[in-house]
Parts: structure tokens; C-alpha cells; sequence
């Protein structure tokens, strides 16, 4: 019973955090948003191996959280710079 509430509980917390997503005023609170969601979606795989009993569900959540970091970070540069393939402060960020 507790990890149906466990995971009803991650599920609320992502619908909340779709519909930031979709309704965020700034980019800065969509993309925090969607960051979020993949942050719950790493929960619930890791939930969902524990109660299967495969804990190979928890390398699969771990690679999930790694893609989700880097993308975030990729996200966040290209809209700071307008570019993936700048470096550092090379050029004046967009306005």
C-alpha cells in the first residue's frame, strides 16, 4: 500500500510539473519543469524495478538521469548562447 502511494504520489507530482511545462511564463521555468519531469520519470523506473524485483531497473534509471542532466545543460547553453559549439564567454550572449 505505501508504494501505491509512493508512486500515485511521483505521478501527481509530474502531471504538476507537465503542466508547468506547458503554462511556465519563462523558458527558464519550462525548462526547470521539464527537468523535474525527467528527475520523477528516474523516481518512478527505480520505484517500478523494486517492485518488480529487477534492480537492472536501477542502471536504466541511473543512464536516464545522466541523459536528462547532460540535456538540461545542453538546453540551458543553447539558449544562453544561441549555440552549442561556443566555449566560455567567446562571444556576447544573445539578448
Amino acid at each position: 500500500m505505501m508504494f501505491f502511494a509512493a508512486t500515485l504520489a511521483i505521478l501527481v507530482t509530474m502531471g504538476l510539473a507537465l503542466i508547468r511545462a506547458l503554462m511556465g511564463p519563462t523558458v527558464y521555468d519550462r525548462v526547470l519543469a521539464v527537468n523535474t519531469f525527467g528527475t520523477k520519470t528516474v523516481l518512478l523506473i527505480a520505484l517500478l524495478g523494486f517492485l518488480t524485483g529487477r534492480p537492472d531497473f536501477l542502471d536504466i534509471s541511473l543512464v536516464y538521469a545522466l541523459i536528462n542532466f547532460i540535456g538540461t545543460i545542453a538546453v540551458l547553453k543553447l539558449i544562453k548562447y544561441g549555440d552549442l559549439g561556443t566555449i566560455g564567454q567567446e562571444t556576447e550572449p544573445k539578448p
